[in-house]
């Protein structure tokens, strides 16, 4: 059995075992407390440029299932877990997690210890890391490592999409364009349990390309990077905001719809990835517990006097929801449920 090591940029290195690809990489490490929904993890954009740890012990024990996840290149830089199944049991699977990450070119670790990994993210916050095959690298190497940074994610993940002449909404009870910056496979299928047949709209159109083919309402999707990186989408939004339109962000779309209103966002010290995170509803006091994937966090004294916090993080208190009263709109940093989406229809009428 061959070695393979993770090297972090504050100088600790761990000893485990390769799968997957053969290769190194260097990327910025979270993790993730899903204790299920592996395949949508690695095919989600929103981890373009990072090593994704799982927390849960045992991962691809349901195999591979297409259907599952949706197509599409994994944007992923690496993989850890601490025990994969080689032999996973389900009669919908069409292959083992070792094969998928090959196929995908993505390098694999397993065989740490993954809670202790964890705990340092958790004390010292997300930093780069590197999966390598030696433990010693040279001074050009670890320079390389520290300096490493995500950036143009959503134009990354959005390389080869439809471009924005001619884009047209079908027919259907709701006339939805959806701003694409990096959106997972089942925002399309939420719109479409809904009687509702979306468009995507390429992330580098325009607001008026966008409102010419008369939409009944506009969705800003979830993707990967810094918010306010993304200044030219930024200044689209505000387009948007003065033509009337009703807008449900979501994830990236609720930061930069914040962002286009005048407030700010923060990096978060290891951010919120999993199925398991708690919200408060501020109207209520309910808690919900939602699926997240997201490093960064409208800072809520930023805020305009307009929009008011909806939703809060059940252990940290940061945003995660904003309603705003001078123009039809409403975001969430989470994965929205059906009710989300019905508030959203019922607001263009």
């Amino acid at each position: 059995m061959s070695d393979a090591f993770l090297l972090l940029e504050n100088g600790t290195v761990f000893k485990g075992h390769p799968f997957g690809y053969s290769g190194e990489a260097v990327g910025e490490l979270v993790f993730s407390t899903a204790m299920a929904g592996y395949l949508e993890t690695l095919a989600d954009p929103v981890y373009f440029g990072q090593i994704v740890l799982q927390t849960f012990p045992l991962i691809g024990n349901y195999g591979v299932i297409p259907d599952d996840f949706g197509s599409g290149p994994v944007h992923l830089k690496a993989y850890i877990v601490r025990e994969w199944c080689q032999e996973p049991s389900n009669f919908r699977s069409e292959g083992n997690l070792d094969s998928f990450l090959r196929e995908n070119k993505i390098p694999g670790l397993y065989g740490i210890d993954t809670r202790a990994l964890t705990r340092i993210i958790r004390e010292n916050g997300v930093m780069n890391a590197m999966i390598s095959k030696t433990p010693k690298l040279s001074e050009a190497q670890w320079a390389a490592l520290r300096e490493y940074k995500v950036a143009g994610a959503v134009a990354a993940v959005n390389a080869g999409s439809a471009p924005g002449s001619g884009f047209r909404i079908p027919n259907s009870e709701f006339r939805v364009a959806v701003w694409n910056f990096g959106a997972a496979h089942t925002l399309a299928s939420s719109l479409s349990a809904h009687g509702c047949t979306p468009a995507f709209a390429a992330y580098d159109m325009t607001a008026d390309e966008i409102l010419a083919a008369r939409p009944d309402g506009v969705v800003l999707s979830g993707g990967p990077g810094d918010p306010a990186e993304n200044t030219r989408v930024i200044g689209e939004i505000k387009k948007l905001i003065g033509s009337g339109i009703p807008v449900f962000g979501v994830g990236l779309g609720h930061q930069m719809l914040a962002l286009a209103r005048g407030a700010k966002c923060e990096k978060l010290l290891f951010g919120h990835h999993g199925s398991n995170q708690a919200v408060t509803e501020c109207a209520t006091g309910r808690m919900f517990i939602t699926d997240q994937n997201h490093g960064y966090a409208v800072i809520p004294d930023s805020l305009p006097g307009a929009a008011k916090l909806s939703y809060v993080n059940s252990n940290d208190g940061t945003c995660e929801g904003i309603e705003y009263a001078d123009f039809p709109a409403f975001s969430v940093q989470f994965d929205p449920s059906g009710d989300f989406f019905e508030k959203f229809f019922r607001s263009f009428r």
